[in-house]
């Protein structure tokens, strides 16, 4: 009896995990799993607003918030995959997204996706989650790299002012920020603790493609001139104009921001979304504005590698975790999670609302330039994470603090760097 006792509660132990496993309860109520990055307070409120939202209408279909970290994502997500326990719908960005979708992690979400949504974001954004045949993501929040000016010095300097209809140039951006230095101050600070995206991104508006596929489908390197434009304004500015201070050429956004307010820099070119920190930290009277990046011969295009939700292939409610990204990213919820973290949504109908078009904190300059955001270069590339850690961070790094010169950037751009993305094309 004992022994019949025992393997009766095992069996149920099992079929118990069983249901565990496949998110779905003994009643019948599934839980899909949500990871998200926010980490902005407005952000993370909300997210879980809308969490809490879809889970009161929802009875049949609950989704449990999962704070995860920009910091730690990629390994992260790895082990989660390798070890059966991935989130059902996860929040990333989409140049992480190419080793998981090649790898087999993420579902294809063409079958998946409404009509409404697969309509509603732009064919240009899609390309940014698309590997191979399949869509393994969907784009929903973007941020331009924009300049965050000190509004009274440049009034005081004289300068021309400019807009989206009217940029500078880059060479014009260089005769600027030597205009606005001397005595100590920069007319710009360049934070590259991370500079290979920030260098690739930009040089799109000079035509830079760095990343080049042949018939075969095989990608190589190559340091062209429109990849050389971006690169050498901004060596020049530390190393010849001295508009540019080398002391920040290590150092990420944020640390640039007490430099700014104190004067010692008249510009900083920083993500869209630097502007909340702005806005929180700036001096009581500070007088800031937004200024698109300068402009190349392509205008003002530049790459960008959209925030992305995807669901795990091993998700066994792929049905729902698509109803419930498709029920936080309508037109008018995208608005909430774009407001939320300072960044701009990639849907047509969510960049009409009004709250995107205020002159106020530079929200109309950065909607401006939405339709010239294209796909950052190294989207499809694999093997970039290695590629960008092992030899491009070192070589621009290198470069942009005079260590080496063009020349010597390039070999380590092409040769090294095609040894390295070689072994994940065999």
């Amino acid at each position: 009896m004992r022994t019949r006792l025992l393997v009766i509660l095992a069996v149920f132990g099992l079929l118990l995990t069983a249901c565990t496993d496949s998110g779905r309860d003994p009643h019948g109520v599934i839980t899909l799993r949500f990871q998200s990055l926010a980490w902005q307070q407005e952000s993370v409120a909300a997210n879980k607003d809308l969490v809490a939202e879809w889970n009161a209408t929802h009875p049949d279909v609950k989704v449990k918030y999962v704070q995860g970290s920009w910091d730690s994502v990629h390994d992260q997500l790895l082990t989660s995959f390798e070890g059966g326990e991935a989130p059902d719908v996860i929040h990333d960005a989409s140049d992480d997204l190419a080793d998981f979708a090649y790898g087999g992690y993420l579902a294809d979400l063409r079958g998946l996706l409404s009509d409404r949504l697969k309509s509603d974001i732009p064919q240009r954004s899609w390309q940014t989650a698309t590997f191979g045949e399949g869509i393994y993501g969907v784009p929903f929040l973007q941020e331009p790299r924009v300049l965050i000016a000190d509004a009274g010095r440049l009034r005081k300097s004289g300068v021309r002012i400019p807009t989206p209809e009217r940029p500078w140039s880059w060479a014009e951006f260089r005769q600027v920020t030597k205009k606005l230095s001397g005595d100590g101050r920069y007319g710009v600070a360049w934070p590259l603790k991370e500079p290979v995206s920030a260098t690739l991104n930009l040089s799109l508006s000079a035509g830079g493609q760095l990343f080049h596929r042949g018939a075969d489908g095989k990608v190589t390197v190559r340091l062209e001139a429109g990849d050389q434009l971006v690169p050498r304004t901004i060596h020049d500015q530390v190393g010849i104009d001295h508009s540019a201070p080398d002391s920040t050429l290590g150092s990420g956004g944020s640390d640039t921001l007490p430099g700014f307010f104190g004067g010692k820099y008249a510009m900083v070119p920083l993500g869209f979304s630097y502007r909340q920190q702005i806005v929180q930290q700036a001096p009581k009277g500070f007088d800031w504005q937004v200024l698109p990046a300068p402009a190349g011969a392509d205008g003002l295009t530049q790459g960008v590698s959209p925030q992305t939700l995807s669901i795990a292939e091993d998700s066994p409610h792929k049905k729902e975790a698509a109803e419930f990204v498709d029920f936080l990213l309508r037109p008018k919820n995208m608005v909430r999670l774009a407001l939320g973290d300072w960044m701009l949504p990639t849907g047509t109908e969510a960049l009409k609302d009004p709250a995107l078009h205020t002159a106020k904190y530079g929200w109309a300059t950065g909607t401006a330039l939405a339709d010239r955001l294209s796909p950052a270069p190294a989207q499809s590339v694999r093997g970039y994470p290695e590629w960008k850690d092992k030899v491009a961070t070192p070589a621009f790094q290198e470069y942009y603090s005079g260590a080496i010169g063009l020349g010597e950037l390039r070999r380590r751009l092409e040769k090294d760097g095609n040894l390295v993305l070689a072994r994940y094309q065999r």
